[in-house]
């Protein structure tokens, strides 16, 4: 094998394995719930424990296939990762856990949608955060008042809604 062959193989790509493995323990983890799962299908043959099952073998699909990629070299070179606008999406996840019940569902959802939309590359921060919650609370009064499906009240949600 010549000196430019050798450098035209690319070796595994272990951050793919790495992604492998994850679906096969995530596909592991399905089908051995699943089978804990009574399995009432009647006349249909579909129960409870079905679509894991479906799901648990689709993931385990996957990863053979991400796996079977990733030791030919198959997958095309990442860019590199840059850190701040990650690290501004997973702020605005912390945010939303951490004001869920604190703030309400409006106000906390639209923290996480302006600094996700920051993360993104809005500027606007007080903007975004404005529309998030506008936005939000329309998602809350759907869910909660019109559903009837419980989501955390907050401030400004009992102002349009007391009993709410």
């Amino acid at each position: 094998m010549s000196q430019a062959d050798q450098n035209n193989q690319r070796r595994a790509d272990r951050a793919a394995l790495v992604i492998a493995l994850g679906l096969a323990l995530f596909g592991a983890v399905l089908l051995w719930d699943s089978a804990r799962l009574a399995d009432l299908g009647g006349y249909s043959g579909v129960g409870p424990a079905s679509m894991p099952r479906i799901i648990g073998l689709a993931l385990l699909g996957l990863a053979i296939w991400t796996a079977a990629e990733a030791w030919r070299g198959d997958f095309p070179e990442r860019p590199e990762q840059h850190a701040g606008p990650v690290l501004w999406v997973v702020g605005g996840l912390v945010a939303q856990l951490l004001l869920l019940n604190v703030a309400g569902f409006s106000i906390a959802t639209g923290l996480l949608f302006g600094l996700t939309a920051r993360g993104f590359g809005k500027r606007n921060l007080a903007l975004t955060v404005g529309i998030g919650i506008v936005l939000s609370f329309f998602v809350w009064a759907v869910f909660s008042q019109l559903l009837s499906l419980h989501l955390p009240a907050g401030p400004l949600e009992r102002v349009f809604f007391p009993k709410g």
